[in-house]
């Protein structure tokens, strides 16, 4: 069974409007969600072959009213998850290597603004914002919606 602390030090916490608070344990692949006076709620694993500096970078929430959406920056993996707030499932996942527009570096931190749009920063050589405009998400599974940013 995976271990009840963090690997090494939290490296991010987002709390919900529901008041539940999501944390990144970076170098364990994790995401740990939390009651506000620290009950354990649940976990999920993202990237788990991710070596290193881990998966878990920064996590933001949807600014819909259920928040339905949790966005994961991966900068080992050079990537964004997103979630499904309420399985934690992976529901789909843009990004890769590079330096054009969709690609990172080292994404290191991700927020969302009140028209849903996502905004990254990148770490490393990256040393830039990028904006991406959500458009929703269709009704196929993760695993049969290719990569939404091509090389």
């Amino acid at each position: 069974p995976p271990a009840q602390q963090f690997r090494s030090p939290l490296h991010c916490a987002e709390i919900s409007d529901d008041g539940l608070v999501y944390a990144c344990d970076r170098a364990s692949d994790r995401i740990q969600v939390f009651m506000r006076d620290g009950t354990f709620v649940r976990e999920a694993f993202v990237a788990t072959e991710t070596l290193g500096s881990g998966s878990a970078w920064d996590i933001a929430l949807s600014r819909d009213s259920e928040q339905r959406f949790l966005y994961l920056a991966d900068g080992s993996n050079k990537k964004v998850h997103i979630l499904d707030r309420e399985t934690l499932e992976v529901l789909t996942t843009f990004g890769d290597g590079g330096r054009q527009p969709g690609q990172f570096i080292g994404v290191h931190s991700i927020a969302t603004d009140s028209e849903g749009n996502i905004y990254t920063t990148e770490t490393y050589e990256g040393k830039r914002l990028q904006k991406f405009v959500f458009r929703g998400l269709g009704t196929g599974r993760a695993a049969d919606q290719g990569v939404v940013w091509p090389n």
